[in-house]
């Protein structure tokens, strides 16, 4: 394993408990802490959070990308579960999970970029 690849793996798993803490902590407590990240359009937040784990996944892993897609698409339709049960007192919507979903596939094609582009370089 290069040096990179466990720093990408590294991030990634810190902005995978990160997306998981802000996704199922009540809207409450976010206040309560004073917590106000992101976009006031919550699918940006959705696909952003989503498109910066699948950059950083498939970084990480880059033979598993398929398993990455599946994972976080799991991920995403696991919080919307969540956030429908009166524990979190959030709301579930799918298309919340559909703006996981593309940043997912945005997360990706920038990956894929980036790594057409880092080729180029050397």
């Amino acid at each position: 394993m290069k040096f990179y690849s466990a720093a990408e793996r590294i991030a990634f798993i810190a902005t995978l408990i990160a997306v998981l803490v802000l996704a199922l902590l009540p809207i409450s407590r976010l206040d309560e802490f004073g917590i106000d990240i992101g976009f006031h359009y919550d699918k940006a937040n959705h696909a952003s959070a989503f498109a910066i784990l699948a950059f950083l996944g498939s970084l990480g892993w880059p033979g598993r990308k398929t398993r990455l897609i599946i994972f976080l698409a799991l991920v995403g339709a696991a919080i919307e579960i969540l956030q429908g049960t009166s524990l979190i007192e959030r709301d579930f919507d799918v298309f919340d999970w559909i703006a996981d979903c593309v940043g997912v596939a945005c997360g990706l094609l920038a990956a894929i970029c980036a790594n057409w582009i880092s080729r180029r370089m050397y």
